[in-house]
């Protein structure tokens, strides 16, 4: 299963290698107020576009994570709690028959 991760790797790699080797034809890139870079190489600025929408992906999944973060500290809290509350209680289960707390039924 390893090697089969690691050639899917390797042909998504070469496919996006490819893709960027015939892409390199220089274009205009025009920004608000007029501005003009001119000859920019295509797959820089697909490369620069990827980037951006990643870390703004990222960005957004920030507060989501940090959520889940704390509420699975928090869970892990009364856990620990709840364990050492039953570890503290004495144990009345053997004094008690099991007939007083479910009675049984005549069959």
């Amino acid at each position: 299963m390893r090697y089969l991760v690691w050639v899917l790797r390797l042909a998504v790699f070469v496919a996006v290698l490819m893709f960027a080797l015939k892409n390199t034809n220089p274009v205009q890139v025009n920004f608000y107020g007029d501005y003009i870079m001119h000859d920019v190489p295509l797959i820089v600025v697909m490369l620069v576009t990827f980037v951006v929408g990643a870390i703004f992906g990222l960005l957004l999944t920030v507060p989501a994570s940090m959520r889940r973060r704390r509420e699975a500290l928090r869970l892990r809290r009364e856990v620990e709690r709840l364990q050492a509350a039953m570890n503290n209680q004495p144990s009345q289960a053997g004094d008690v028959p099991p007939e007083t707390i479910a009675p049984m039924s005549p069959l």
